[in-house]
């Protein structure tokens, strides 16, 4: 795995941090917070596996791989989730929570 490469998976790990952290909170002020638990710890999981995969890369971990996976799969299934909601931040954190899964995936597989 190249440096860009690495890179644009740090990104796309600190931009879904950032999705979930925004829908975290969506779903928090919504009237029916209830249908939304299983999101609400979702989001708060994927965020911390994107930033803990963000950190093992930066500092080049022996365990980079295992924690890129790790955020892989929660990734994949906080956009499942997310994809069973019609709300536009739930649809955003899902794209960005896909896009992550994607390049965590490579990272992992390199």
């Amino acid at each position: 795995m190249t440096t860009e490469q690495m890179m644009k998976c740090i990104r796309e790990c600190l931009e879904c941090m950032k999705k979930c952290n925004q829908c975290y909170d969506a779903c928090m002020h919504e009237e029916e917070v209830n249908p939304m638990t299983d999101c609400i710890r979702l989001t708060r999981d994927c965020a911390d596996a994107c930033v803990l995969a963000a950190q093992f890369m930066t500092r080049n971990s022996e365990h980079l791989k295992e924690a890129c996976a790790l955020c892989a799969d929660i990734c994949e299934r906080c956009a499942e989730e997310c994809r069973n909601h019609a709300y536009e931040h739930c649809q955003a954190c899902a794209e960005a929570c896909e896009a992550c899964a994607k390049k965590c995936r490579e990272m992992a597989a390199a």
